[in-house]
């Protein structure tokens, strides 16, 4: 079965912990700031959420999803001598 490639969900969750505890706190005082990365954090939440569903569709489809950890991910292939 085909394996489609995605990000791992703990990318998107460090992503968002990091903007809503961290970044946020650090532009507490700009408001300006403060609406650009919470306009930031909707469109991970937005891009999580589609995953999600990309995810339920493959499955539907019979369509194995595979979370990728980093790029440099390599998949075994198993060669059989002729």
């Amino acid at each position: 079965m085909e394996q489609l490639p995605l990000p791992a969900p703990i990318h998107y969750e460090l992503i968002l912990q990091l903007l809503e505890k961290q970044t946020m706190n650090a532009v507490n005082n700009n408001q300006d700031l403060r609406y650009e990365v919470s306009q930031l954090i909707i469109t991970l939440r937005k891009a999580a959420a589609q995953q999600k569903r990309l995810e339920e569709l493959c499955q539907a489809s019979y369509l194995g999803v595979e979370h990728r950890w980093s790029l440099n991910h390599v998949t075994e292939k198993v060669v059989t001598p002729d």
